[in-house]
């Protein structure tokens, strides 16, 4: 019926390959219609989005098939190596060095420009920002690796962040010493909810303890680190407390019933200026009181160890801040010197990039108002740190050191703020012609350059090349000055103003060179004679 006696045997064989043929092209013409009208109608076409990728590996080639996708055009390739010169990567040309950004960024109408290097060494992808943001040009870039590790895709472009500008290699960890320490044990956090605390919650459950408990006195903090310890670590079991490193039976309780058997206290204040003006008193009493409270629970209760998270700033302090925490510091020796079977060690390090209170968030919402953009002293230095790499040798150091060290990261060279401000300013996308910079003077208590380590001090090195061992000499002066500050600090809470604050720090063995000592108490002043 069908009469296919009269149809040729090829036709039965070629016909389906036609139908597909036919039906590819149908919805093809049919995609490359909606694309274009969909970028017509939202206002974002294609020809908006042109792009030059640095880097022509893997990852280039994995970013530039997922955006290509999302409407963008990429034009070409920029990549040192020789032997991808003059070639096609991905059906897109190489059309040369890093070095030709700003020769072919003009000649091909190029708006953005993706750094796609995320494996390459720290110095090599430092160059590629440097000659993107030269151009002024928005610069975007690939996840580096630590973010591919956490679940990123490689085509989920974002800025630059300051930590991209660091251009430090990462640091080696010794990974079985850490889980030692910290696999199967109990761990507590003080300050648990804040920039350091969280992120040591985060690195701590990577090893496996068999109890996480976060004590923090926030509790919204408290809320959103444990709705995102939930969330990432389900295996891990947590225990959320509120509470204040100034109560001292609240934290002997706590100690008790759950035996951590690992602390690490980073529960502290930390902004220089609001500490130092108007809030003297009460950041002593809960950087010194606080850390003399947790050492105090943690002896009576056997903790092995206990880890305390310091700051460059206490040495030579010139502010409050750095001062409780010296004292802290010296707090812990004297503890290290009573025979407790607790290991009590400091860890200092310098400025946490995207901490709570630093300046990286204040110079983003400055650039995206267009200016200005705000630092205190055209020479002002700092040592940076991103919040995981201080928050892993921080672990690192937990397992290595012993009672009464102080140990020093190593911070890399100091930065100069207006430079990262400059960086920061090219990188968006804006002419540092447009956005004016402006000087406003150091704030109280404010250096112009941090030291991580005292002049008389001497440094010993580790098994980890970024984590020092600072030697502090005879701590044996450490003595009746600042136990009879605590003493102070807890029998009277609230009996000093922050003029007599300063008063009394300068008399305490901390190197504290705040400004002139003014308005001495009568009484401050015969408990010091006595």
């Amino acid at each position: 019926m069908a009469h296919l006696s009269g149809v040729p045997r090829a036709v039965l064989a070629l016909h389906p390959l036609f139908c597909l043929i036919a039906l590819a092209m149908m919805r093809l013409g049919y995609r490359m219609l909606y694309e274009h009208m969909r970028g017509r109608i939202s206002g974002s076409s294609v020809e908006s989005h042109r792009a030059l990728v640095l880097g022509a590996g893997q990852a280039g080639r994995l970013a530039v098939a997922g955006i290509q996708h999302q409407g963008w055009v990429v034009v070409g390739w920029l990549d040192d190596d020789p032997a991808k010169q003059d070639a096609r990567v991905a059906g897109i040309p190489v059309l040369g060095g890093l070095d030709q950004v700003a020769r072919f960024a003009p000649l091909h109408g190029i708006t953005h420009l993706i750094v796609a290097m995320p494996s390459a060494a720290p110095e090599r992808r430092r160059r590629a920002l440097d000659l993107a943001g030269q151009t002024g040009l928005h610069v975007l870039t690939v996840p580096n690796l630590e973010e591919l590790q956490t679940g990123r895709k490689v085509d989920q472009l974002r800025d630059i962040e300051p930590e991209d500008l660091l251009g430090r290699a990462p640091v080696q960890l010794d990974e079985g010493g850490i889980s030692e320490c910290i696999n199967g044990k109990v761990v507590l956090i003080t300050g648990a909810g804040g920039s350091i605390g969280s992120e040591l919650c985060r690195q701590v459950a990577r090893y496996g303890p068999r109890l996480l408990v976060l004590y923090e006195l926030s509790e919204i903090a408290l809320y959103l680190i444990e709705q995102e310890m939930s969330e990432k670590f389900p295996h891990i079991p947590l225990l959320r407390l509120i509470g204040d490193v100034k109560d001292l039976e609240h934290l002997r309780y706590t100690f008790g019933r759950h035996k951590p058997q690992i602390v690490f206290h980073a529960a502290a204040y930390k902004h220089v200026p609001l500490m130092e003006v108007d809030n003297a008193w009460v950041c002593l009493r809960n950087n010194t009181l606080g850390t003399y409270h947790a050492a105090q629970a943690a002896a009576d209760s056997g903790v092995e160890r206990f880890v305390l998270i310091s700051t460059d700033k206490a040495v030579n302090p010139t502010n409050v801040m750095g001062a409780s925490k010296r004292a802290a510091e010296l707090v812990l020796s004297h503890m290290a010197g009573q025979g407790h079977a607790t290991t009590f060690m400091a860890v200092r390090f310098g400025n946490v990039l995207g901490s709570s209170g630093s300046v990286i968030p204040k110079f983003k919402e400055q650039i995206a108002k267009g200016g200005p953009v705000t630092v205190t002293h055209p020479d002002i230095t700092r040592y940076f740190m991103t919040i995981p790499e201080a928050a892993r040798l921080v672990v690192q150091a937990a397992a290595i050191g012993e009672s009464g060290q102080v140990l020093v990261l190593d911070m890399g060279e100091p930065v100069r703020i207006v430079d990262l401000a400059r960086d920061m300013i090219r990188l968006s996308g804006r002419r540092l012609e447009d956005i004016e910079i402006r000087f406003n003077g150091l704030r109280p208590g404010e250096k112009l350059f941090e030291e991580l380590q005292a002049d008389d001090d001497t440094s010993l090195p580790t098994g980890i090349l970024a984590l020092r061992i600072a030697r502090l000499g005879d701590q044996s002066l450490v003595g009746d000055d600042v136990l009879q500050l605590l003493g102070r600090l807890q029998a009277e809470p609230f009996s000093l103003d922050d003029v007599s604050t300063r008063n009394w720090l300068r008399r305490l063995p901390l190197g504290y060179v705040g400004g002139q000592a003014v308005g001495q108490t009568v009484g401050l002043a015969s408990q010091l004679s006595s």
